[in-house]
C-alpha cells in the first residue's frame, strides 16, 4: 500500500459525528481506502453532543474543504430531520447515516446501513430471503436494516424497540410499500426466528444487559450484532456458546464502502 499523502492545505475533509466517538471504525477503513486510492483525503472522528448537533451541521457546512459527514448513534434520525434533502431510503425510514454537501447549501442525506448489512449477510454465506426474522432496535440502524431485510425477500420481520410506539411507526411506513410482512412484538419474538439482529447500542459499553435472549431462539438460528466494539460482544459469545451461528458487526461497515465511494465521488 503507498504511503499516505500528508495533511495539508489541499486535502478534502470528511468526519464522522457521534456521541459517544471513541467506539467507531469508519476513520481506520475509509482513510486505508483513501490511502491505497493516493487520495489527498482524511475522515476524522467528531464527538458531537445532540444538544449541539443542529448547530454543529451549520458550522460544518461553512467549512469550504469539508465534503461530506459520516453519522452514527445517536444522531442518525435527527440528522434526517435537519437535512434539506433525502434519499428515498431516508424518507421511508426517517434516519441517515451519510450527508453530502448540496452544490446550493445544506445537506443531502442518505442511509447505507441496510444495504451494508445484507451485503454484509450475504458476503459470510447467510442468506435473508425467505426467512423469520427478529429484528431488535427500530432506531437509526434499526430502521434501515428493516426496509433492507425487506427488500432482500425476508418472509417475515418482527420488529421490537424499547419504544413501542417507535417500532409502531416504522412499521407503519413500511408496510405501506412492503405490506403483509412487518409485525411489531412488545418482546422479541425468538421461537420460530430463523435470523435475531440486534440493532441497539447494547453491548457496546461493559456491563450493558444483552438485548435478547438467546437460549429462547430455536436450534441453529443465526445472531447478529451490529455492535462494532467489541467485534466478540457479550450477545454473540453467548448464542455461540449455545451452538448459535454468529455474525459480528463490522462486516455491516466494511461493505458500506462501496456505497460511500459512490455517494461521495471518490
Amino acid at each position: 500500500m503507498p504511503e499516505p499523502p500528508p495533511i495539508s492545505g489541499t486535502t478534502r475533509l470528511y468526519a464522522v459525528l457521534g456521541d459517544p466517538i471513541a467506539q467507531v471504525q469508519a476513520p481506520t477503513l475509509v482513510n486505508e481506502l483513501f490511502q491505497a486510492a493516493g487520495r489527498d483525503a482524511a475522515l476524522v472522528p467528531m464527538h458531537v453532543t445532540p444538544e449541539g448537533l443542529a448547530e454543529a451541521l451549520a458550522g460544518l457546512a461553512r467549512l469550504a474543504n469539508l465534503d461530506g459527514l459520516l453519522v452514527t448513534v445517536p444522531h442518525k434520525a435527527a440528522v434526517a430531520r435537519l437535512a434539506s434533502a433525502v434519499s428515498p431510503t431516508v424518507a421511508i425510514t426517517g434516519t441517515a447515516n451519510a450527508l453530502r454537501r448540496q452544490p446550493g447549501g445544506g445537506w443531502y442525506a442518505a442511509n447505507f446501513d441496510g444495504d451494508g448489512f445484507i451485503r454484509g449477510l450475504r458476503a459470510q454465506g447467510h442468506e435473508p430471503a425467505g426467512r423469520t426474522i427478529a429484528l431488535i432496535g427500530a432506531g437509526g440502524a434499526g430502521s434501515a436494516i428493516a426496509a433492507a431485510l425487506l427488500d432482500a425477500g425476508a418472509d417475515r420481520l418482527t420488529l421490537t424497540d424499547t419504544n413501542p410506539a417507535r417500532a409502531r411507526d416504522l412499521a407503519s411506513r413500511l408496510a405501506d410499500s412492503r405490506p403483509g410482512r412487518v409485525h411489531t412484538t412488545v418482546t422479541p419474538a425468538l421461537a420460530d426466528a430463523d435470523v435475531a439482529v440486534n440493532a441497539t447500542p447494547l453491548g457496546m459499553a461493559p456491563g450493558d444487559p444483552l438485548p435478547f435472549a438467546p437460549h429462547e431462539l430455536p436450534p441453529g438460528a443465526l445472531v447478529a450484532d451490529i455492535v462494532m466494539h467489541p467485534a466478540d460482544t457479550p450477545l454473540l459469545r453467548a448464542a455461540a456458546a449455545l451452538g448459535h451461528r454468529v455474525h459480528q458487526g463490522h462486516h455491516m461497515l466494511r461493505h458500506q464502502l462501496d456505497a460511500y465511494r459512490d455517494f461521495f465521488g471518490w
